[in-house]
């Protein structure tokens, strides 16, 4: 992680849970992270309880399903920080919704954030890099292993929008690939975790792992050798029976 040091990186849903753990550990790390959030006076609490890190955690407002909010805020990335060279896409929302009686604002709301949010980040970042010469640069996907199998019935577009990441994941390997770019990409799909997402009554019984495990998967995944890519990490609990 020493090559990282003093390097930028963004992290969005970085208020809470997946998000915050990553935010925190990265400025411990010595980078200078711009923590996306909505709910941005919690990533100012968190940047103040980090000021003895190597670090700093900026707080940047952002609404990573609108547009507008993603420019605005890698605007001020470039501006502030100079540029972006890791992006963590963490933000994602779950609803459980039948498709026979859904909402159709929640269906929208999963595939505005959890994939059209995630694709424009990625564009804003890789934009970024190729602006500044940047070719060592890795966008992580924080992906779900509901990415890789079969829904329940209640949650068929929260699967749908994580088997969606898998396929954008593998789709800009090969197209950095054509490029011939050292950029590295990764889809890292965590199993049950103790979040604020509404899954309380699995983790009541079921084994779950804490924010702060994939966070470590994260440093794992940005420690690797420069030549090595990483480009699916699937971690779950121990027990984990699916």
């Amino acid at each position: 992680m020493e090559r990282w040091s003093g390097r930028v990186a963004v992290v969005t849903g970085a208020s809470s849970g997946i998000g915050a753990a990553i935010a925190a550990e990265l400025t411990k790390k010595g980078l200078k992270v711009a923590g996306l959030a909505r709910r941005v006076e919690r990533v100012e609490e968190l940047s103040k309880s980090l000021s003895s890190a190597k670090g700093k955690l900026h707080a940047v407002k952002c609404d990573v399903s609108k547009e507008e909010d993603v420019q605005a805020a890698f605007k001020w990335v470039k501006a502030n920080l100079g540029g972006v060279d890791i992006l963590v896409n963490n933000a994602a929302v779950l609803c459980a919704t039948y498709l026979s009686s859904a909402p159709t604002e929640e269906l929208k709301r999963m595939l505005d954030l959890n994939v059209l949010g995630l694709s424009v980040c990625t564009k804003e970042a890789l934009q970024s890099m190729k602006e500044r010469g940047v070719d060592d640069g890795h966008i992580i996907h924080i992906n779900s292993v509901a990415g890789h199998i079969p829904p329940g019935e209640a949650y068929a577009m929260y699967y749908a929008t994580k088997h969606a990441v898998t396929v954008l994941t593998e789709g800009l390997r090969r197209e950095l690939v054509n490029l011939k770019s050292k950029i590295r990409v990764t889809s890292l799909s965590p199993g049950l975790v103790r979040t604020a997402m509404p899954v309380q009554e699995f983790l009541d019984t079921c084994p779950s792992l804490n924010p702060e495990d994939i966070a470590d998967s994260v440093l794992y995944v940005l420690g690797a050798p420069p030549h090595v890519q990483i480009h699916e990490l699937t971690i779950i609990p121990v027990g984990q029976i699916f």
